[in-house]
């Protein structure tokens, strides 16, 4: 069978699926490895990573069932879904990427301010204490509060922000090709006739 025929479109619907359900699960995983080595203790966070892997396996699971047993509204409701997800994630890597240093440190103090609970993780993480300042009489979980050489975590977040923003908007900028490709994949797949089916059956 040629690639543009009905077996080929099956197959790389499948494989696209199969690979969203990995990188799901491994979000899953990274999520429960960060609580298990205590380099987590946010439950936000962690409820955040493992929602974001749950929807991600089940909009996966739709479209590999959908793909297998080639079921319209499966994969109609699959094609909007996957559309929308494209439109969020190709803004989001296009703020990442654009995003200039003030607007940058701006986000990173208002992130720290609504983070009480990953604020200890990071001070312990990253051996800092407060954002801009801190004082003596401030709680901080770094190894080094207390001593004069202590940095704040302002100044350690800033010097890897933008490395960090440029890999996030990358990878985003490629799971949302991948996006734009199933949507086509799904929409060609929907109006190819199975051979194996009645060919007088309409779709």
């Amino acid at each position: 069978m040629v690639c543009g025929g009905f077996t080929c479109s099956k197959n790389s619907l499948c494989v696209l699926n199969l690979l969203y359900i990995m990188v799901s699960l491994l979000l899953i995983g990274i999520a429960a490895w960060g609580i298990g080595f205590g380099l987590i203790s946010s439950l936000r966070v962690v409820g955040v990573a493992v929602a974001v892997g749950i929807l991600l396996f089940l909009i996966a699971l739709v479209g590999l069932i959908g793909a297998i047993k080639h079921h319209q509204v499966l994969l109609f409701f699959y094609m909007i879904i996957l559309f929308l997800i494209f439109i969020i994630q190709f803004s989001v890597s296009c703020a990442s990427l654009a995003i200039n240093k003030s607007q940058r440190n701006e986000l990173l103090e208002v992130g720290w301010n609504h983070t009480q609970g990953a604020q200890h993780d990071i001070e312990k993480n990253l051996n800092c204490c407060g954002f801009n300042n801190y004082t003596k009489d401030s709680s901080c979980a770094a190894p080094c509060f207390g001593t004069p050489e202590c940095p704040t975590c302002a100044s350690i977040i800033e010097r890897h922000a933008e490395e960090v923003l440029r890999i996030v908007g990358g990878i985003g900028f490629f799971f949302s090709f991948t996006e734009i490709l199933g949507v086509w994949l799904t929409y060609r797949y929907r109006n190819q006739k199975d051979p194996r089916a009645n060919p007088s059956a309409f779709l």
